[in-house]
């Protein structure tokens, strides 16, 4: 009988051959496919930062803390694909593959947390005169009437990704009417994971007694949910509720007790008109409405176009008029200017 084992030992051999072989390229793809994420990585951090420095600059630090990361470890990453050994094999083979589509996710989502900028005139805004101190540090902005400030002030939420200095123009004639006026800065410009800035913000302000609680567009949705937490404080409770361009995430019709304003734009494409109409069910039955004719999302602020949104048949300055209008003529009847 003919002994057929050398030909066993040959099939054997070739098939290790094989799995060598596709084991060698799937080492050679993760090599390049990490260098590529790398310098996507890289690329993404200096289009972040040519196009959205002074967000920034003068956003939470949280997101520049991210950034920094992110060009430490794809730099880390690049350098290890050019002088580590490249025989991996088994469970860090595997390993690698979960590290390279950890790092597609992070390099997207670094892309999207890229914030809007704030624009003029909210950069004019935020320095100070005779009338209005404004005081800027890593995590607030405060605008102070220099006279005698009211015992209200307002506590406002910038919506998503949009920095806190965007809506200084549309905030600070209610600092120079004499209501003291914080906006936080948001971890990542997601007002969710600040909401506990307006607890944190209360004990650093004696002299407020009330607060209107406020926000735009994501940032409305969190105030909602504050002042319906804070409208029983025994020491300085919620008594307003602000919306621009925004709504509750839920029905607070009963348990609110702070007086609601909801000032919206009738060509808003992200709080369109029917979700505001929808949103009277969910709040008190004396909310008051109010639609600026002709006014989009983004002109709640100063930050520029906005993706979704609808267009603007009036002008920036315009909308901001009557949105500053509608505000003042609200909070001072809540309560009136100091003297």
């Amino acid at each position: 009988m003919a002994d057929t084992t050398p030909n066993q030992s040959a099939g054997s051999d070739g098939d290790e051959e094989a799995v060598t072989d596709r084991t060698s390229q799937a080492r050679a793809w993760l090599t390049w496919t990490g260098r590529v994420v790398s310098v996507a990585a890289l690329a993404v951090v200096l289009w972040a930062c040519l196009t959205a420095w002074g967000a920034i600059v003068h956003g939470h630090p949280a997101y520049a803390i991210l950034l920094t990361l992110t060009v430490i470890c794809a730099a880390w990453a690049l350098w290890r694909s050019y002088t580590a050994r490249t025989r991996t094999s088994g469970w860090r083979l595997a390993l690698r593959i979960v590290l390279l589509v950890a790092a597609i996710i992070w390099v997207v989502l670094m892309w999207w947390l890229r914030p809007f900028t704030a624009h003029e005139p909210a950069l004019s805004a935020m320095e100070s005169n005779h009338d209005v101190t404004v005081t800027e540090t890593a995590t607030q902005i405060v605008m102070t009437p220099t006279g005698t400030p009211s015992t209200l002030g307002v506590f406002f939420q910038p919506g998503a990704k949009v920095e806190a200095r965007a809506y200084a123009a549309v905030l600070r004639p209610l600092a120079y009417w004499g209501y003291t006026v914080v906006i936080p800065k948001q971890p990542l410009g997601i007002a969710f994971l600040a909401l506990p800035a307006f607890d944190e913000a209360r004990p650093h302000h004696p002299e407020i007694n009330q607060w209107v609680v406020g926000g735009h567009s994501l940032g409305g949705t969190v105030a909602a949910m504050e002042a319906d937490a804070g409208d029983t404080d025994a020491q300085a409770p919620a008594v307003g509720l602000m919306f621009f361009a925004s709504y509750p995430a839920g029905d607070i019709s009963e348990s609110l007790t702070a007086s609601v304003l909801s000032v919206s734009g009738s060509q808003d494409g992200l709080s369109t008109p029917a979700k505001i109409a929808a949103s009277r069910a969910d709040l008190p039955d004396d909310a008051k409405f109010t639609e600026i004719e002709g006014a989009s999302h983004a002109q709640f602020g100063d930050y520029g176009p906005q993706p979704g949104d609808g267009v603007p048949t009036i002008s920036n300055a315009a909308a901001r008029s009557e949105i500053v209008s509608a505000a003042l003529e609200w909070v001072v009847a809540l309560a009136p200017e100091p003297s």
